[in-house]
């Protein structure tokens, strides 16, 4: 089956990619959402050059979908996913666990779209998913930090066992599902290699804490 991936170049994206990837499925483009604002992805906050570079690591083109706002993002989503047909996906892959508004919007943006919704997380408990997420080889670093549950101390980590301990004890969920942290993935068993980058300044925005990668 060839997928589109909705990719944010967080650990859930790429986890439920590697799982599709090792059923035997083929990737056929990657589909990020940007924010026209500040040119980054939404909620990650990913820079541009960071990721081309991740997507030229994996070896697969983005469709970006570029939007000001959550109307936009919808008309916006569904032309990139239109866009992937084009290209010969037949689904869409996305990495929610659990949360049944976003599976409700993932199904309605590709039922907008005529293809199938796929989620290979769903329904697995979340302190499973972070575990096999590191098991797996992925390499992610803390993006963002919601100060409602994490400090700026996580800014920049690699989240490792011992630092998901550290997010356990704080009462946070561990696997971020809830908006308490976002990540960048630097690895996984599907690059050709590993994404290099430069830690920038922190920035405080509305109750977040984030960190530049460059």
């Amino acid at each position: 089956m060839k997928f589109a991936m909705s990719y944010s170049f967080g650990k859930d994206s790429a986890l439920a990619m590697y799982k599709m990837i090792e059923a035997g499925h083929e990737p056929i483009c990657l589909i990020t959402a940007i924010n026209e604002r500040d040119g980054r992805s939404w909620f990650h906050g990913i820079s541009q050059n960071i990721a081309e570079k991740s997507a030229d690591s994996i070896g697969l083109p983005i469709i970006k979908a570029s939007s000001t706002g959550r109307q936009k993002y919808v008309e916006a989503f569904t032309n990139a996913l239109l866009q992937a047909k084009t290209l010969g996906a037949e689904v869409c892959v996305f990495g929610d666990i659990d949360i049944a508004e976003h599976l409700e919007w993932n199904k309605n943006v590709c039922n907008a779209a005529e293809l199938e919704c796929i989620t290979p997380l769903w329904g697995t408990s979340r302190e499973t998913l972070v575990k096999e997420e590191i098991e797996s080889g992925i390499t992610a670093v803390i993006k963002v930090v919601d100060h409602k549950y994490l400090d700026d101390e996580f800014l920049g980590r690699e989240l490792t066992t011992e630092l998901v301990d550290k997010i356990r004890q704080t009462g946070a969920d561990v696997c971020g599902e809830n908006g308490e942290y976002h990540t960048l993935v630097t690895y996984a068993p599907f690059y050709k290699a590993p994404v290099p980058i430069h830690l920038g300044e922190i920035v405080q925005i509305d109750g977040y804490g984030a960190i530049d990668i460059l």
